[in-house]
Order: C-alpha cells, then structure tokens, then sequence
C-alpha cells in the first residue's frame, strides 16, 4: 500500500485518486478551495481517503500527484525526495502565454521541475480522456490492457510510477525525458486519440505497441 498526495482533485485528480483506493491506496486529497470542499469526494471513497490542505498532501504521499492547470504551478507546495506525477497540459487560452512554452524551449513538466528542484517530475495521465481513464482499467495480463506514456528525467521515479500505474490497471511506455514529454501532449497522436474519441464514455484499450507507435509519430 502507498499512500498518494493529491495537489489538485478535478477530473484526473478524482480519477486517479478512485482508482488508487480500489487498489488499496491510501490517499490524501486536496484542492484550491479548501478540505471543506472534498468532504463528500472522500466520503464516496471510504477509509482510505483523507483530507487535507496541498502542504499535507504533499508532504504525506511517497507519490504526489499534481493535477492543477499549468499556471498555477507555483503554487504547489514544495514536494521534497517524492516522485511527482505531473497531469498538466499547457493551454494558453486558459494558463495565459507563457514564452518558454511557446517557443518550445521547455515543456511544461520541465517548468514544473524547475519549480520543485527537490522532487522528481513524471508525466503521465495527460493525455487520456478521464472518463476513459476510469473505465479502461484493467487487471495485469488482461489481454485488452492498455498502456499509458510516461516521461522523466529520474529513472527510480519512472520505476515507481510504472509500479503504481500497474497497480491501477494500467501497462506503461517510456516516451523518454522530460523533454521528450512534448510527444504526448495535445496535437500529438498519442493525445486522446489511441483511446477513442471523447464522444465515446467507455473508450477502446491501447496497447504499449499502439502508444509508442503514436509517440512515434509525433512532429513539432
């Protein structure tokens, strides 16, 4: 059992957070408005649940996931010695143009790692529609298992969240460092895409081979 950290509990985050408690997680939930605002999320996910404000979260989980629009990145609490599971995308038309973004010189999990030095960035879980993210789970060596691309610079950080994301129904493809995380973001095939349409609530499994084939693909 391993206790995650939510910094952030909208879609992904809650997603996420219910497929950690049904592998027997604990987690720790929080959110910009307050613990007050999560007593009925964490109510729905039973004893393993808590919750807290983000300094706890982050301090509690031995992985911390942050699942907050890519503008407020600097807000998140210092992560010290954990693997952070960034499932941010940058969208300029709701976190603002941000020029290193832009321009391509650093991808937005390498702003986030720039901001907390003392954590080691992952990403993973952006690129999937969370909806399909709840319902594609599936038990290892389910032959419709599919896999999600993860990217970091740490090589025990990536270990640690390959172990996780097993435990939650979920194979992984290493799409590289942080700086490769570009080939899994929105406008890339691996975006979406592999899953089926977000039209579709249920979604189409993925496999390792189908995920690194669309990483493959990608052009800037």
């Amino acid at each position: 059992m391993t206790t995650i950290g939510f910094v952030g509990s909208g879609r992904i985050g809650s997603t996420v957070a219910r497929l950690s408690v049904a592998a027997g997680h604990r987690v720790v939930l929080c959110n910009s408005r307050g613990p007050h605002t999560l007593k009925d999320l964490a109510a729905e996910l039973g004893p393993l649940a808590t919750v807290g404000t983000g300094e706890q979260a982050a301090a509690a989980g031995g992985l911390v996931v942050v699942s907050i629009p890519v503008k407020a990145y600097p807000d998140v609490p210092p992560v010290v010695g954990q693997p952070v599971l960034d499932t941010g995308n940058y969208y300029p038309e709701r976190d603002g143009h941000i020029a290193e973004l832009d321009s391509g010189s650093l991808t937005s999990s390498g702003r986030l790692q720039r901001d907390l030095p003392q954590a080691q960035v992952v990403k993973v879980f952006n690129n999937i529609y969370f909806r399909h993210l709840a319902s594609l789970a599936r038990p290892a060596g389910a032959p419709d298992r599919s896999a999600l691309p993860i990217a970091g610079d740490d090589e025990a950080a990536k270990a640690a969240v390959t172990a996780f994301l097993d435990s939650i129904g979920y194979d992984t493809v290493d799409a590289g460092a942080l700086a490769d995380s570009w080939r899994q973001e929105p406008g890339t095939p691996a975006y979406g895409a592999p899953y089926g349409p977000f039209s579709d609530p249920v979604g189409t499994p993925a496999s390792a081979a189908a995920i690194r084939a669309a990483l493959s693909a990608a052009r800037r």
